[in-house]
């Protein structure tokens, strides 16, 4: 009896049902694009942090470089003769460069060993990321041309003229890299495309591997020679970033980078693998117990310097949008329960007629909220297949987004923490990257729980008008029929 009326009732006033059931559908429909595209931003910014940070590992550790003096500190100085060749020609081609550590204030090696030992640390590698200034040319010299005439008492006058300098100035930057580990560190993320990579037994060779960019830029090839203050490295590969941007110009065994920047037992970088990724936040403290004036930088400390479109999308789709679904549910809901109320108004002679031949108030009730249900699965089925073409739509069509890479933000365990620093990793590669935007097409994927989260919705919806009716209809009296006929 309680289907055989349901379904006659829904078909008798299946206009006033459609109008409820299609302002359900407008608010679930909502509720599943906000619900995607929230998702979709949070898949492309994850793309963004792939492509800028993945450098094989989960955190770095690093110190914050000193603030600087008021006398601008030490500045590089270079130092150049003036000789002549032998034959009284121009001077011979000279070159001096200048190694400095980048950035960053030095860490001790032992830094290395204090954080591998910290709980939750599964390998922990150290790093050292140098800048070399390069400047190469020669000085020729003036010749002196007596001027017609000659001068007063029998001396000679003239000028000198030509001479001069040339010379001209490269900079690179130059990473030392523990090739004892070669799966941690800025170098696992990028490919060996030519020659090979670093041997375990090589922790003191003169050799060198070169970013694929910076070999096409200076027209280097594996066999080649690089030299950097006067020692000659042999280029034995070539190295091409497959995630984000290369730490370095130039790679070198540490113990060799250390040396030439006169730093020895110092490292700017600590790189950190995790047990448990779902972890971070646990190890990151144990880290900054171990190291309390250092820097700890995770992914998601780099997630906050995303910025563009993509964080400002990202930012409306979770708040404004939240906000907005929220308004428009309840004022679905809200119509839902009127409509359904109103249409209770309109049924006085059937309701009190029923009560009137043995109906029960809660049988009534409950063949109102029944038929409200219904509606409001029609509802939420119209809901899912608007929000679906909405999420389709927006994957089809939707716009590109940009996404820029900032300083890093990486969070200090005292004085002396602070901001992150060229060299690699979280604190490195994100100043290095600092002018690089990333272009991501926005989707809008729709997951099983969304629909489920519409289903209740729905079902929600229902309820709510249903309540509005119900209570309508369990008032109602069979005089109150009865004073309506005629």
């Amino acid at each position: 009896m309680f289907f055989t009326y349901l379904r006659r009732e829904l078909r008798r006033r299946r206009k006033s049902a459609l109008v409820v059931a299609s302002g359900l559908a407008l608010g679930i429909a909502l509720v599943i694009v906000v619900n995607a595209v929230s998702t979709g931003m949070g898949k492309a910014q994850d793309q963004v942090l792939e492509s800028l940070y993945g450098l094989g590992t989960d955190m770095t550790v690093t110190k914050a470089p000193e603030p600087p003096s008021e006398d601008g500190g030490e500045r590089p100085r270079f130092r150049f003769d003036a000789r002549d060749d032998e034959d009284g020609g121009d001077g011979e081609q000279q070159s001096s460069d200048r190694v400095m550590v980048q950035g960053l204030q030095t860490l001790d090696a032992a830094t290395v060993s204090a954080v591998a030992e910290t709980d939750g640390v599964a390998n922990a590698v150290g790093g050292l990321s140098l800048n070399v200034v390069k400047v190469d040319g020669e000085f020729s010299r003036g010749q002196f041309q007596q001027r017609p005439g000659g001068g007063r008492g029998g001396g000679s006058a003239g000028e000198v003229t030509g001479g001069g300098a040339d010379f001209s100035i490269d900079s690179f930057t130059v990473y030392g890299t523990d090739v004892t580990h070669p799966a941690v560190g800025p170098l696992s993320s990028s490919e060996i495309t030519d020659g090979r990579g670093f041997e375990a037994s090589e922790t003191s060779a003169k050799v060198a591997v070169v970013d694929n960019a910076y070999a096409k830029e200076k027209k280097l090839t594996t066999g080649d020679t690089v030299t950097v203050s006067d020692t000659k490295f042999e280029i034995i590969g070539v190295a091409t970033a497959t995630r984000g941007d290369a730490a370095a110009n130039v790679y070198l065994p540490l113990a060799r980078a250390q040396a030439l920047a006169d730093a020895k037992d110092k490292i700017t970088t600590v790189y950190v693998q995790a047990n448990d990724t779902q972890q971070l936040d646990a190890v990151e403290a144990a880290v900054l117990k171990a190291v309390p004036d250092a820097t700890v930088t995770t992914s998601e400390d780099l997630a906050d310097t995303v910025s563009g479109s993509l964080s400002t999308a990202s930012g409306l789709a979770e708040t404004v949008g939240r906000w907005l679904s929220v308004v428009v549910l309840a004022a679905a809901f809200l119509v839902a329960g009127l409509l359904t109320s109103s249409a209770v108004a309109r049924r006085v002679r059937e309701f009190g007629t029923l009560k009137a031949l043995g109906w029960r108030s809660r049988r009534v009730t409950g063949q109102v909220v029944g038929e409200a249900v219904v509606t409001g699965l029609v509802g939420g089925a119209m809901g899912i297949g608007l929000g679906l073409a909405g999420a389709w739509a927006v994957t089809a069509f939707g716009p590109s987004l940009s996404a820029e890479l900032g300083a890093s933000a990486g969070r200090a365990g005292g004085p002396g923490g602070g901001m992150g620093g060229p060299g690699g990793g979280p604190g490195g590669a994100a100043r290095e990257t600092a002018a690089r935007t990333l272009d991501v097409v926005l989707t809008a994927p729709v997951s099983l729980s969304v629909i489920t989260l519409a289903v209740g919705l729905a079902v929600v919806g229902g309820l709510v008008a249903g309540a509005f009716g119900g209570w309508r209809a369990s008032r109602l009296r069979p005089a109150d029929a009865l004073s309506r006929v005629a």
